[in-house]
């Protein structure tokens, strides 16, 4: 194994694993108000140097890569694009928020994790502070083909009354319970192979309740194939997660805590969120291995 390391660049901060990109986190995105501005992690890659996320599609420009989004807070958007009203479908409405950078990033490589830590204040499109968060991202390598990144969340409430986090399905749209820490993956892994424990299937398993879910799907240019799998931890709300997750159309994973039930805030609470992301080169056979290795990660 290499070493990891950090380049920190206007906005953004990559890790690096030798001479490949391993990600680049976008703290200070350039990204309209419609799309809900939002910090991003794209591109993601594997260890031997294959992407495996995708950047604003022309199909959801609002998808952008890994990125922490929230469709339905209270009345705002945090998600982009349209918002899901009962009995009407999706209307644009002029609540598309931001997640705005507020301080740092520190940023530290100690004991073989690189650590990105910053702080965010989330801000409707009519100017009010609703969440102050404090995010931590660290990454770490597992073994030759494969690491781990890990996102960690404390989001509190500023407010002085109750926040209700949703989904569209909360609001009346059947099996669309999307929000969360959401990964879209290439255009060629669509038709790719969702594993979760004991099973392996397609978009038959949106919906499904897992500790922990991967997509294994195939890349253009050569014959090899790529896992992302993400663990959600034990201490998260509403664990084990119903799971949005998508090959047919598009690739994309998303353990939605949100996704049939609504999760509230009180005022001055804060709500904590921990997830393990692992990246592998390979056909998913190392999928419970790495599920292990996730669920074994240290807090930050």
């Amino acid at each position: 194994m290499t070493g990891l390391s950090i380049v920190e660049e206007a906005g953004a901060v990559a890790v690096r694993d030798g001479e490949i990109v391993l990600l680049r986190y976008t703290y200070l995105p350039d990204t309209p108000v419609y799309e809900s501005p939002k910090p991003f992690i794209h591109p993601l890659r594997t260890r031997a140097g294959r992407l495996v996320s995708l950047f604003r599609p022309h199909d959801h420009v609002w998808h952008k890569g890994i990125a922490w989004s929230l469709p339905v807070v209270g009345e705002e958007n945090f998600w982009g694009g349209p918002t899901y009203v009962r009995d009407s479908g999706y209307v644009q409405l002029a609540n598309n928020g931001t997640q705005r950078h507020i301080s740092g990033p520190t940023v530290t490589v100690s004991d073989g994790v690189a650590r990105i830590a910053h702080a965010l204040e989330w801000v409707t499109e009519s100017g009010a502070t609703v969440f102050r968060e404090q995010r931590i991202l660290s990454a770490r390598l597992l073994t030759d083909d494969a690491w781990a990144l890990t996102f960690e969340t404390a989001m509190r409430n500023v407010t002085d009354a109750a926040i209700a986090i949703g989904s569209p399905t909360t609001r009346g749209r059947p099996n669309a319970g999307y929000g969360g820490l959401f990964w879209r993956g290439p255009r060629s892994f669509t038709g790719g192979t969702l594993i979760a424990p004991g099973v392996r299937g397609g978009d038959e398993l949106r919906g499904t309740r897992h500790e922990w879910m991967g997509f294994v799907g195939a890349h253009d240019g050569d014959d090899a194939s790529s896992l992302v799998l993400i663990l959600d931890h034990a201490d998260n709300p509403h664990h084990p997660p119903q799971w949005f997750a998508r090959s047919e159309e598009f690739a994309a994973l998303n353990p939605a805590p949100f996704f049939s039930e609504e999760f509230e805030t009180a005022p001055g609470a804060t709500a904590t969120f921990r997830y393990g992301v692992a990246i592998s080169d390979g056909d998913g056979a190392d999928a419970e291995a790495l599920a292990a290795a996730l669920r074994s990660a240290p807090t930050s």
